[in-house]
């Protein structure tokens, strides 16, 4: 299974925004690949003040731009995040879309990002973002994937519901800040991939000194051993890798952690 990895750039226009990815797509995702992700709000500066601005409801332009990039290049598409509109609310939403250009999954992030560090980041995603409450798993050719974005991943508990759900795969479009990024992302990965025994697919948005909030980078793939098979810099760049899913069977029976997890007891 290929897997291009799509760590771009965001500009205050949105259009300019969706016809960079575009461009991204034509020039360095092989024709042979399998899954392209792209980042946590990627077609939106990460600003609180802006989601509402930049929100859609679902089947708008973003999306429409989404399914047919799916369709044209015959991907299954993990559409990073982008502000939703539904009821008056704004949402942190993932959609995920089949070869076809059909959504086949939807995600509305979970645990907001509110943190207030001495020193460090201060950011309230509550302040304009509501949070959702549904676990998503999806099937694929390639069997189960969960999703999750940014902050979520920090929960063991959430990834572990996936993987119960029958999740091989975790998918986390993300945008670590500066202060979290390099003590905690690669280590985070590493350590849900570990804990699961799955896949794990960090995607961010490239850095951009001129931004307000300043993303990491750094988008990841780990294996079930917490090896890591890819992780970039802080720039664009556009990074293809190739996962074997049925290594988690593998992985799962050499060290059967989720069988001797004691149910009854917790």
């Amino acid at each position: 299974m290929k897997i291009a990895s799509i760590q771009s750039k965001v500009s205050e226009s949105k259009e300019r925004t969706l016809l960079h990815i575009w461009d991204l797509f034509e020039a360095s995702v092989p024709d042979d690949t399998d899954l392209a992700v792209l980042p946590e709000m990627f077609q939106c500066p990460y600003e609180t003040a802006l989601f509402p601005v930049y929100a859609e409801p679902e089947g708008g332009p973003t999306w429409r731009f989404c399914s047919e990039l799916a369709r044209k290049h015959r991907l299954y598409l993990s559409a990073g995040t982008m502000p939703e509109l539904a009821d008056g609310k704004v949402y942190n939403t993932a959609y995920v879309f089949d070869r076809e250009g059909r959504q086949i999954a939807k995600y509305r992030k979970m645990h907001l990002f509110d943190i207030d560090i001495k020193g460090g980041q201060y950011f309230r995603e509550s302040d304009t973002l509501t949070a959702g409450d549904e676990i998503v798993v999806f099937d694929t050719e390639f069997g189960e994937m969960g999703i999750c974005i940014c902050y979520d991943m920090r929960f063991p508990e959430l990834s572990g519901r996936m993987v119960d759900a029958g999740a091989k795969v975790i998918l986390c479009p993300a945008a670590f800040n500066m202060t979290t990024g390099p003590l905690h992302w690669e280590l985070m990965f590493r350590q849900r991939a570990v804990d699961n025994q799955v896949f794990t697919i960090g995607t961010s948005t490239a850095q951009d000194p001129g931004a307000s909030y300043q993303s990491w980078g750094h988008s990841i793939v780990a294996d079930p051993w917490g090896r890591v098979l890819m992780e970039m810099d802080e720039g664009e760049q556009v990074a293809v890798t190739e996962i074997d899913p049925c290594v988690v069977e593998e992985v799962r029976e050499q060290l059967p952690l989720l069988k001797h997890r004691r149910r009854d007891v917790y």
